[in-house]
């Protein structure tokens, strides 16, 4: 039998968010009488084949009590050759802000593609159709035509960024873009950072900041998406819009299945075959009631 700790002591003092306990419980709940299941409310790491933990923590991480907790779980479970269950924001939630149906990603030792695990040895198609048809939607025929190129900003000094600085990256990405293409460039800041109308100041022509509230809306008469590695990658593939990625190592990027990493196509990119792809992200997303029902524990239990 599975041993399984749940540890609350990894979600911030100070939030607000009922969900962020409720997941912890019902993945508690659904690993019923089939693991030796435990919740754990005080900040104490126990030995256990799995730990599960809401969020993550990362090499420029803070040392707030909750991200060092998470920090010393994620060691010992290491150190003793275990494994950690990370929760986090789901892919989908550009179509779904509210997250009515309370979708959450899961993986399994790390956040990123290339080190964590996001059980896809065992793909099963009916995952990805249960969440198209919960959330509403589908995969979009790639676009052909379209105004102007996206860009998406990253968190100024978030982890995903490996020291970046989003500034910088924005203006190299401008002054390559403009080598190869004569469309307008719309540059749209992470939605999550309140610090951008601070430092996000532009001087290129044909370029302009956007004051679009949802990214659907930049997404209209959309020619390509450009990001560094971050989510809005998979959002634009999914509605057929090229995707561009620019990190070094673009494999960190959810959307590299499927993304152009060159930006001089960025006039003839390349528009793959996505429902594999599709299907191998939905491995890692569950809802509420999949948790509750056991379901998301039926496909993490053979990865410990």
């Amino acid at each position: 039998m599975k041993t399984v700790r749940i540890y609350y002591a990894g979600i911030p003092v100070k939030n607000t968010k009922r969900e962020k306990r409720d997941m912890l419980t019902l993945f508690h709940q659904g690993v019923g009488s089939d693991g030796s299941s435990k919740e754990i409310e005080t900040a104490n790491w126990e030995p256990s084949d799995l730990a599960v933990l809401q969020g993550w923590v990362h090499v420029n991480s803070g040392r707030t009590p909750h991200l060092m907790f998470r920090r010393q779980v994620i060691d010992n479970q290491k150190r003793i050759g275990k494994h950690t269950l990370a929760i986090d924001s789901n892919l989908f939630l550009y179509r779904d802000p509210s997250n009515a149906r309370k979708y959450f990603r899961y993986s399994l030792d790390d956040v990123f593609p290339t080190t964590g695990n996001y059980f896809t040895d065992h793909v099963d198609p009916s995952r990805w159709q249960q969440i198209k048809r919960d959330i509403g939607f589908d995969l979009q025929p790639w676009r052909e035509s379209g105004n102007h190129i996206l860009i998406c900003l990253q968190r100024n000094g978030g982890w995903s960024m490996a020291g970046v600085d989003v500034m910088e990256w924005c203006n190299h990405t401008i002054k390559k873009i403009k080598k190869y293409s004569d469309r307008k460039i719309v540059v749209r800041a992470h939605p999550g950072d309140r610090r951008a109308k601070e430092y996000l100041k532009l001087n290129w022509p044909n370029v302009e900041i956007s004051n679009k509230q949802t990214i659907l809306d930049d997404f209209k008469n959309c020619w390509a998406v450009v990001t560094y590695n971050s989510s809005p990658g998979v959002a634009a593939a999914i509605e057929g819009i090229p995707v561009f990625v620019t990190d070094p190592n673009p494999m960190i990027s959810q959307a590299y299945d499927v993304c152009n990493t060159k930006l001089k196509n960025i006039e003839n990119p390349k528009m793959p075959e996505r429902q594999s792809w599709i299907e191998k992200i939905s491995m890692s997303h569950y809802s509420f009631d999949d948790l509750r029902k056991g379901v998301a524990w039926d496909v993490v239990r053979n990865y410990i």
